[in-house]
């Protein structure tokens, strides 16, 4: 149940919004100052701060961003993200979790990924998630469980990837209902979106898709099959036409790494109604995996440079899942700020590390963390000081190969198991490659100048200084 201050705070948001869709030029800052109010600890005051100067350019692009939000998202959808991520995950989640972290001696994580089916309705090339086999999914009793025990720890972020999420899109929306303080992301090849679907999306509020997308007509059918683009640009014109919210997810790999980093993609996708983009890299989990794949250091470093551009240019939120290293001081992964549950229900520390030593079925969200994979994580994290060579598995391979040995943990491909060792051999030359790329740009990051590795790792701990 609510409390009567959480009662109040709704209503102040709800009252904001309205005055900031009646004039956003004047009443947009109003937002901000009621955020600004109700984060008490000011965990986001340098947001806050630059959100000020942003707000009086109309040319800034966070402020063309925030516009958008205003025009081009339904007025109740509005209501609900602003409550579930602005408030809850944004400025309610901090203390709650380092409250939890402090109690409980473990990670706690800002958001959980699971995979409510491993079943899927395409085979893309290179994919792992087609490695779990077509037979697993998460009970609906066990997601919900997952959820309630996570707000619990102070997690108001979960995300659905696959397979194919939307094969159980009733179910995911009848978790929105039953958790409104929550908002929810899933990751989809977006074939399975109808317009009785996309209204569903409207009425819970709290639900967003990230299409995956390759590039043009030609990468994307490339790698998931003749028709999958056309589908996906059908989609976005569903869910923009009930406004609500959607962006895209992309993985840059050799072949087309060129193409999602130009502007005249990313223009069009967010022409499109894309709000928000995600780019990951790709990773040769899995026996199957294609290694040829590999993004090369320059493609890496390219994806690096063209991200900061779009985020001063373009009036959308985008992302580099490895590339942003130096914005969260390393990896995310083993419930630092994120975790991944499988369709068959093994918690992994990442999407892209297929160890574990406990099944969600079987213990708690917190007993999970609590196991011995994911205190190893906690115990290495950061992996490197150098902040663009985060990953225990792409960056700096002893790691992984240290942690899950220490840790006893199994693979968890149910299909074609693979040792971390054989895994190790297959991202060490890459790590190789892209550890004189990385040192650079890290010599000439502004993360690094404004925080030096001594005020966030004062005590290394053996890693590379």
């Amino acid at each position: 149940m609510k409390s009567a201050k959480e009662i109040v705070g709704g209503a102040a948001i709800k009252q904001a919004l309205n005055y900031a869709r009646k004039d956003p030029d004047k009443n947009l800052i109003k937002l901000v100052e009621l955020a600004e109010k109700l984060d008490k600890g000011h965990v986001n005051q340098k947001t806050y701060d630059n959100l000020r100067v942003s707000l009086q350019n109309p040319d800034d692009n966070w402020n063309r961003f925030f516009h958008r939000l205003l025009t081009e998202l339904d007025p109740g959808v509005q209501d609900h993200v602003a409550q579930s991520l602005g408030v809850n995950a944004a400025i309610k989640a901090f203390p709650q979790r380092m409250a939890s972290i402090e109690k409980y001696g473990c990670n706690i994580p800002w958001a959980i990924l699971m995979d409510p089916t491993a079943a899927c309705n395409l085979h893309c090339t290179g994919c792992w998630a087609a490695e779990y086999g077509k037979n697993c999914s998460l009970p609906y009793d066990v997601m919900e469980r997952i959820i309630a025990e996570g707000e619990e720890l102070g997690d108001y972020v979960y995300l659905f990837s696959g397979g194919e999420p939307l094969c159980r899109k009733d179910d995911l929306i009848r978790l929105c209902e039953s958790h409104p303080e929550c908002v929810f992301l899933s990751f989809t090849n977006g074939t399975l979106v109808d317009e009785a679907f996309a209204k569903e999306m409207k009425r819970v509020g709290n639900f967003a898709l990230a299409f995956s997308i390759e590039g043009w007509e030609e990468e994307t059918d490339m790698r998931r099959g003749k028709g999958t683009y056309q589908k996906v640009l059908h989609a976005m014109d569903l869910l923009r036409a009930e406004g609500v919210p959607f962006g895209f997810s992309c993985c840059y790999h050799s072949k087309n790494t060129e193409v999602i980093g130009s502007d005249e993609w990313v223009n069009f996708l967010i022409d499109k109604g894309c709000l928000f983009g995600w780019y990951f890299t790709y990773i040769p989990c899995g026996k199957d995996a294609v290694p040829e794949l590999l993004a090369t250091p320059e493609q890496r470093r390219f994806m690096y440079d063209r991200v900061r551009y779009f985020r001063k240019t373009k009036p959308a939120f985008l992302l580099d899942f490895w590339n942003d290293g130096e914005y969260v001081q390393g990896c995310v992964a083993g419930g630092r700020n994120y975790l991944h549950i499988n369709a068959n229900g093994d918690v992994e520390p990442c999407a892209f590390i297929h160890y574990s030593n406990v099944n969600i079925k079987d213990c708690s969200l917190l007993e999970a963390l609590q196991s011995p994979l994911f205190l190893q994580y906690k115990q290495h994290q950061p992996f490197n000081c150098n902040h663009l060579r985060p990953c225990p598995m792409l960056d700096n391979p002893e790691m992984i190969q240290k942690m899950v040995h220490a840790s006893g943990a199994h693979s968890t491909d149910m299909l074609k198991p693979e040792a971390v060792d054989e895994l190790v051999a297959k991202t060490r030359p890459a790590a190789e490659k892209w550890q004189p790329v990385a040192d650079r740009l890290w010599e000439e990051s502004e993360t690094k100048k404004d925080v030096g590795p001594s005020k966030l790792y004062p005590k290394d701990g053996g890693r590379d200084a």
